[in-house]
């Protein structure tokens, strides 16, 4: 399945955080910003966390549901999640499987070396459950904001 904007988004079923399960189907009926991050903890990925966190009125204001993506533990993401007070899920992908369905599980370069990770990426989800936006590589500043900005438009 290809994944693009204008197409249905592929379901799946995660582990949450709080053993909470994450079905995206149990979303339909309401938009959904999924975003694909590389590690808890780590300094981009814990500001673009808290950039959600503090724009989640904006969101929720919209009946807008957030779920966070990582390979990370539940057990991690509960960390992550209470350090930081993070109001809304994250889901743990840690066989890839939805990464790979979403295209966002790929090889990276660092220093010369390469390896397969995570590429920082956000979807927006209609309430239909079909892709309106999709952002690859994003840099973390600015991209909440980013994501708002459409969000009038729907």
């Amino acid at each position: 399945m290809s994944v693009s904007e204008g197409k249905k988004a592929p379901a799946f079923t995660l582990k949450g955080d709080g053993e909470c399960i994450v079905d995206l189907k149990d979303l339909r009926g309401k938009p959904v910003v999924l975003y694909f991050y590389p590690k808890d903890s780590t300094p981009g990925c814990t500001k673009q966390a808290c950039d959600f966190r503090d724009h989640i009125q904006s969101f929720s204001e919209k009946n807008i549901t957030i779920i966070g993506i990582s390979k990370d533990s539940v057990k991690r993401h509960d960390n992550f999640k209470a350090k930081y007070e993070l109001p809304f899920t994250l889901a743990s992908d840690t066989n890839d499987k939805v990464c790979e369905t979403y295209g966002t599980w790929v090889e990276k370069s660092m220093y010369g070396k390469k390896y397969m990770g995570i590429e920082r990426s956000t979807f927006l989800i209609d309430s239909q459950g079909v892709i309106r936006k999709i952002w690859r590589k994003v840099k973390v500043s600015g991209h909440v904001e980013d994501i708002l900005k459409v969000v009038e438009t729907l």
